[in-house]
């Protein structure tokens, strides 16, 4: 079997040399903890220092609404139980604050609004997209209430890839914020875009803004927050001062350097960019010329420049995805192996998509060290193995336990 094709990574990208090289010393040799005084404790607090300066270049924010945490899914929490558990916010506006979301959340944005709702905290409103996975800025503003304060929309997609107007949605706040008593504030996950669209929070007009180093070469469990000066904020984490007495625990600091000097390298590879999206395109190409049935899920145009999201008529994304393993190919599908009930991705239902349809994805997701000759393979061997798997079904989607066992799993 040829060398080992990674095309996952929407789930998490290889820490960057340099990056591995930037977090060393704070292992072992600077190893002091950031909140202290002496001099082990000021040289860890340098790397930090730098990492937010790293962070609020790329952001166009201030250093000091810069703060660290352990990834998106804190950050998002963070913001969105900070409204729903404000009891001053919701008495303002006469007893529950209403949060507006999208379909296609990542699911640690909607289950954090789907738990405020049910424990009737806040009144929630999930905006449904179009067939390619877009949210139509007139239906966030057709959304909008007196007792509104919360619009939470994805930069990204992570599963199909499809960029969201965040800019358009942040003017068109700004409009009517202008005549209301109680600020809408704006957030975006922004996980998934940071490594190919600009994320200047003024030019997108967002209050918050989520990421996760891990998404971008950085190291895993380790994510920042923009929280625009003067928005409204309330902390999860209670305990020391740290980042200013925004988020109590003690600095992870080779984490924080790490994060600080990937997103430095952010800004540095936009020629990376290109040829990460000619290969893609080559990729789409590809696969809709040379697999009968197949079709792209999510918008061809308002795409990141990474992500491929597949359907094939006649097979499932779980046998597709082992198939392709069994050929040192990795990609990923939104159903894990392993589970005994098959839920078809919320993201793709909410395009409009059958249950049955749902369940024949699979997305590519490709990254830096992502090379053609693993675009040329791909080509090479999923014709067969759709075929393959369509002779075996009888062309239907219906008995995973027969796949899974006629592939020897």
């Amino acid at each position: 079997m040829s060398k080992k094709a990674y095309f996952d990574y929407g789930a998490t990208s290889p820490v960057d040399p340099a990056v591995f090289e930037a977090m060393k010393p704070y292992f072992c040799d600077k190893f002091g903890n950031a909140s202290s005084l002496h001099q082990f404790g000021q040289d860890a607090q340098l790397g930090v220092v730098l990492a937010r300066e790293q962070v609020a270049r790329i952001l166009g924010c201030q250093q000091s609404e810069v703060l660290f945490n352990s990834g998106a899914t804190e950050g998002n929490n963070t913001v969105i139980k900070g409204f729903g558990f404000d009891k001053k916010l919701a008495a303002a506006v006469g007893g529950k604050a209403h949060i507006i979301t999208s379909a296609i959340e990542h699911e640690c944005v909607l289950e954090s609004v789907k738990f405020l709702d049910k424990e009737g905290f806040i009144e929630a409103t999930f905006l449904p997209v179009n067939r390619e996975g877009l949210v139509e800025v007139a239906e966030v503003e057709k959304a909008i209430k007196p007792n509104t304060v919360l619009v939470s929309i994805m930069y990204a997609n992570n599963e199909i890839g499809t960029v969201q107007p965040i800019a358009q949605i942040g003017e068109m706040l700004k409009k009517i914020n202008a005549s209301r008593e109680q600020k809408i504030y704006f957030h975006t996950d922004a996980a998934q875009a940071i490594n190919y669209l600009p994320c200047d929070v003024n030019a997108l007009g967002v209050d918050y803004l989520t990421l996760s180093a891990h998404k971008f070469y950085g190291p895993k469990g380790m994510g920042a927050l923009f929280v625009r000066s003067g928005a409204l904020f309330n902390k999860l984490f209670h305990g020391g001062e740290q980042e200013f007495k925004k988020r109590a625990g003690t600095h992870n600091t080779p984490g924080i350097v790490g994060l600080g000097k990937a997103i430095e390298m952010v800004g540095q590879k936009t020629k990376d960019n290109e040829r990460i999206q000619k290969l893609r395109d080559k990729l789409i190409d590809g696969v809709l010329k040379n697999i009968k049935g197949s079709a792209l899920n999510g918008s061809r145009e308002n795409r990141l420049a990474n992500n491929a999201n597949f359907r094939f008529e006649g097979a499932e994304g779980e046998a597709i995805l082992i198939a392709l393993d069994l050929e040192g190919i990795a990609v990923s599908t939104g159903s894990a192996c392993a589970s005994k009930s098959l839920e078809p991705s919320h993201v793709l239902l909410a395009l409009g998509l059958e249950p049955l349809e749902a369940h024949s994805a699979i997305r590519f997701s490709l990254g830096r060290f992502t090379e053609e000759k693993e675009i040329d393979r791909v080509l090479e061997v999923l014709p067969g193995i759709i075929e393959r798997l369509r002779s075996i079904t009888g062309g239907t989607v219906n008995r995973k336990d027969k796949l899974l066992k006629d592939l020897g799993c």
